[in-house]
């Protein structure tokens, strides 16, 4: 877009600044991205938790929004630009980049794409200090189960892109799969 400065240092600048306003809340600040269009400006933050699978839910993203909100009217270096702030978590098509990245999706179906050799599809058993450990899904034709190969490991420095794939085969926490019933039964 001709005309419009490179939005990048402001975003650079913001990401920054933001840091001990999402910290504050015990999470990691991922991403910064801001669109301009015209005189007005859209803010887009991307945050997660440090560690563990759970997804941060929508109370903590209203809270973290407040935050990042009053410190942007405090931005001493805001030059009075209308904006729009929106705030998310990491989302399952962002892709895997950091080590804390795919400790997080532990479990999880993972697509992995290699520097060098053949490119994975399978669920990510372990995500260490090096490397990660796939159990691949070994195709099959129309209609069969599916099979697993033999865990592969892969350096992260082998890695050239990593997402999370979509699950539709099962859920991701094994106690969803089992319907505790007991307290229906006894009220019944």
């Amino acid at each position: 877009m001709s005309g419009q400065p490179d939005a990048r240092p402001e975003a650079d600048r913001l990401k920054e600044y933001l840091e001990p306003a999402v910290a504050s809340h015990r999470l990691h600040l991922e991403d910064v991205e801001v669109r301009t269009t015209g005189s007005h400006r859209t803010v887009h933050v991307v945050v997660d938790h440090l560690e563990g699978t759970d997804p941060v839910d929508l109370d903590t993203i209203a809270e973290v929004s407040r935050s990042l909100s009053e410190a942007m009217d405090r931005d001493p270096h805001d030059d009075g630009t209308a904006y729009d702030l929106e705030v998310s978590s990491f989302g399952v098509g962002r892709p895997l980049t950091q080590p804390r990245h795919w400790r997080r999706n532990v479990g999880r179906l993972v697509k992995v794409n290699v520097r060098e050799g053949e490119n994975l599809a399978g669920r990510l058993t372990e995500a260490g200090g090096d490397s990660i450990t796939v159990v691949p899904d070994l195709p099959v034709k129309k209609g069969m189960k599916p099979k697993q190969g033999d865990p592969v490991t892969v350096p992260y420095a082998a890695i050239r892109r990593g997402t999370v794939d979509v699950d539709f085969t099962r859920s991701q926490d094994p106690a969803v799969d089992v319907l505790d019933t007991t307290d229906e039964e006894e009220e019944a």
